[in-house]
């Protein structure tokens, strides 16, 4: 520590600290405009010059360490006087369009140059003017503002990992923009738009919709990962305007991923259901609530009495909030039925029966970027989960080994110490390799089987490496990625990643799908298991292999959201009766449903979310939800009133939580199942397919956010295939191919992609082009 003065107060602060974030931690305001926290010096700006005592004249407060009795004084007649200058000198070139900008109101520009600039402007020539680019969907340029603090240029590089936005030029000449148009894809790229201090570059689905003094803004948490990141939702008449970051530094710091921030945009989708409809025949027809609701009883009381309780099913997304996943659970389970799901992109569930494993991270959000090495397995964390991928790629630039084992040949925003592209059917065999080098340089006693299975595998370099850098590590972690979740060994490939995990002292995670994954699992929205872990009398998992009479779905598209899509599609549609919770209505629902009750979406309701990590955040909802939509979790307490089960009393959402609160109290939280050896395949398994998950593509929300579909990470429904396989296959680039398995087949494009490993068809999943495929992963014919 030093013993510094600034402007007469004593303070001591850490050696080494620049004299800005001397006076920020003492509450003293200096000006700024390139200075930003979370960003490296810049000092371009120079609008923090401050007067330090023995320098000739004023010194940018930003780059200037502080020193063992240093005098400062941030409002000396020096002092202003250059910051005064500074200002004038900014404003030489700005367009001074207040009135029209959408920055009006919460402007950097406009407060400072209020409180340290002059009232007057000496400057009497012409302005520069610049055209303006188009960078995409999501932000609005207007260049000519531009005060080239390089803030923006700066994210790109540091934070983002990506050099999208640059300067060019110098002086006059200089310009911050991208060297093509429509060249701004980062999955973060939304936050350059809170980082720039004027309005040179706005929210374009936000331009020129409002004022910012004319917004409410209201708390909630992102619902679209398992890292729960922390918002603001600003709101006016009723109607949701923006979405902005909410600053916790054990979370989300003060960044937010572009699918966080824009998918508000849905919530005026046309395909908005805002009223109960009941099919009368084949005719749809809008009703009361107390109409929807009895005949939505009396259908289930119909199969229960013609079948039983276990022909009943509920499949309910892993993005539901807390309290609606329990009360389905809580309401199904009371009509004597365990068939509930929220793991709607699993295959492989034979693990289940072996232990509770909870599909937690392993270790708080913010370690991640403390680790000295890391696994990942079938995960492309950067787009399936963007600020996960900033805290690790802080740790690569720290020195620490990133490794990855994937079917596809990500594009990582981090430097990767090795990697391995192999088949799904050859992940297995790739993770076994890993284990064997472990056992040979451990010593350490094999679980059974392990040695048998280990005794055909072939080691390479990549798999000693990779268990070099895991066993070298102070701290390490072994992660599950949202596309291993969704292959069908999963319950090997957790297997033989918890004895890596185990082998080398580190910790064992999921990076699993959905907002609230792990509130599922809390809930009991799982067959074989109750809320808060309790055991149930039911030894059969898989929801979708059962043969249903009637289905209950909350928020989901079945031939979008399942691993499944064929098989799901055709379970609900051959289902007696069918009772759909959902915020928007499509073609497939009402042909499949028999009643459609409108609940509210994102930011009309109030819940919780249980992050990876395990934090329980709870929020309110925003605004009143679309027409006569009414949160889930108050439709399924009038479901359970109905049929007179016990314990549907709730007046509030809160009440739900702190019930199921209650019961957590005690779970143990573990990623570690029972050690249950797997078994390799011969290693000939044929076209195998790899069932990708855009990114935009995750929910029913983000599917229709108009905004995000036009980027560049919604793609195109196509067979992507490398050219080997091309070649063998008999097909070349733009054929009209048929992928067919079993008796699912579709007929689309096919594109020629190296990324995609030998032998594998890469064909994206939760794409209406691709809904009638059958399995995310498994095998695939192709067909000219």
């Amino acid at each position: 520590m030093v013993n510094i003065e600034i402007n007469g107060k004593k303070l001591q602060v850490p050696q080494g600290s620049m004299v800005i974030e001397a006076a920020d931690s003492a509450g003293m305001t200096i000006p700024r405009f390139c200075y930003h926290r979370k960003l490296s010096v810049a000092a371009n700006c120079r609008m923090c010059l401050v007067d330090i005592e023995k320098m000739p004249k004023p010194v940018p407060a930003c780059a200037t360490p502080v020193t063992e009795g240093m005098k400062i004084l941030t409002h000396s007649a020096k002092a202003l006087d250059a910051q005064k200058s500074v200002m004038e000198f900014l404003l030489i070139n700005h367009p001074l369009d207040c009135p029209i900008c959408d920055q009006g109101g919460e402007c950097e520009l406009q407060d400072l140059s209020m409180g340290f600039g002059s009232d007057r402007g000496r400057y009497q020539e012409s302005k520069r003017v610049l055209l303006d680019k188009d960078i995409g969907p999501l932000i609005a340029t207007e260049m000519t503002r531009c005060i080239h603090c390089t803030r923006c240029v700066r994210f790109g590089q540091e934070i983002a990992g990506v050099m999208e936005l640059g300067a060019t030029g110098r002086g006059e000449h200089m310009r911050i923009g991208t060297y093509v148009e429509r060249a701004v894809n980062s999955e973060m790229s939304g936050n350059v738009i809170d980082l720039c201090p004027v309005g040179a570059l706005t929210s374009k689905p936000g331009h020129f919709h409002g004022r910012a003094w004319e917004n409410t803004s209201i708390d909630c948490v992102a619902g679209h990962d398992c890292i729960g990141s922390n918002i603001h939702i600003e709101v006016r008449r009723n109607r949701v305007m923006r979405v902005l970051p909410r600053e916790n530094e054990s979370i989300n710091e003060c960044w937010l991923s572009d699918r966080d921030r824009f998918s508000y945009t849905a919530l005026e989708s046309d395909e908005r259901l805002t009223q109960p409809m009941i099919k009368q025949g084949d005719d749809w027809k809008t009703v009361d609530w107390p109409t929807a609701l009895n005949y939505a009883a009396d259908g289930l009381k119909a199969v229960i009495k013609k079948y039983d309780a276990m022909h009943l099913g509920a499949l309910i997304s892993p993005s539901s909030t807390l309290e609606e996943m329990y009360l389905l659970q809580k309401l199904m389970r009371g009509l004597g039925c365990d068939n509930i799901e929220h793991r709607l992109r699993q295959q492989d569930f034979s693990s289940d029966m072996a232990g509770g494993a909870y599909p937690l991270l392993g270790l708080p959000v913010a370690e991640l970027e403390n680790l000295d090495a890391a696994l990942l397995i079938g995960s492309c964390i950067r787009k399936d989960q963007p600020i996960a991928a900033h805290r690790l790629r802080k740790a690569a630039l720290r020195g620490a080994s990133i490794m990855a084992i994937n079917a596809l040949d990500y594009d990582f925003n981090f430097p990767l110490a090795e990697t391995l592209v192999v088949s799904p059917a050859a992940m297995l065999r790739s993770l076994a390799a890993v284990c064997k080098v472990l056992l040979e340089s451990s010593g350490v006693e094999p679980p059974a089987g392990l040695s048998a299975m280990l005794a055909a595998v072939e080691v390479n370099d990549t798999h000693r490496a990779i268990a070099s850098h895991l066993q070298g590590a102070e701290k390490a972690a072994v992660l599950i990625g949202t596309q291993a979740m969704s292959q069908n060994e999963l319950a090997g490939i957790r297997a033989l990643a918890g004895f890596i995990a185990d082998s080398t002292n580190a910790s064992l995670g999921y990076l699993s799908v959905g907002a609230n994954a792990l509130g599922g699992w809390l809930a009991g929205a799982v067959p074989h298991q109750g809320p808060a872990g309790a055991t149930v009398d039911n030894d059969r998992t898989a929801v979708l292999a059962r043969h249903l009479m009637a289905c209950v779905l909350l928020n989901v598209e079945p031939e979008l959201d399942c691993a499944n899509a064929g098989a799901a599609h055709d379970v609900v549609r051959h289902a007696e009766f069918v009772i759909n919770m959902t915020s928007y209505v499509t073609k497939n629902m009402k042909a499949s449903a028999d009643v459609l009750l409108p609940i509210a979406a994102f930011a009309e309701t109030s819940g919780t979310f249980v992050n990876g990590a395990g934090d329980w955040q709870s929020f309110n909802g925003s605004c009143r939800p679309a027409g006569e939509a009414r949160p889930g979790w108050k439709v399924l307490r009038v479901l359970g009133n109905l049929f007179e089960l016990d314990g549907f009393e709730y007046m509030s959402s809160e009440e739900v939580r702190d019930e199921l609160r209650i019961l957590c109290d005690e779970v143990e939280l573990s990623t570690s199942n029972a050690w249950c050896c797997p078994s390799l395949d011969s290693g000939d398994a044929g076209l195998q397919r790899i069932g990708h998950l855009p990114m935009y593509a995750v929910d029913m929300l983000v599917r229709r956010a108009r905004p995000l579909q036009d980027t560049c990470d919604a793609i195109a429904a196509a067979v992507y295939v490398n050219a080997d396989t091309a070649l063998r296959a008999g097909v070349a680039d733009q054929d009209r191919v048929q992928a067919v398995q079993g008796s699912c087949s579709v007929s689309l494009p096919l594109v020629i992609d190296d990324s995609i490993p030998d032998e594998c068809v890469m064909i994206p999943v939760a794409l209406e082009e691709t809904s009638a495929l059958g399995a995310a992963y498994g095998a695939i014919e192709l067909r000219k």
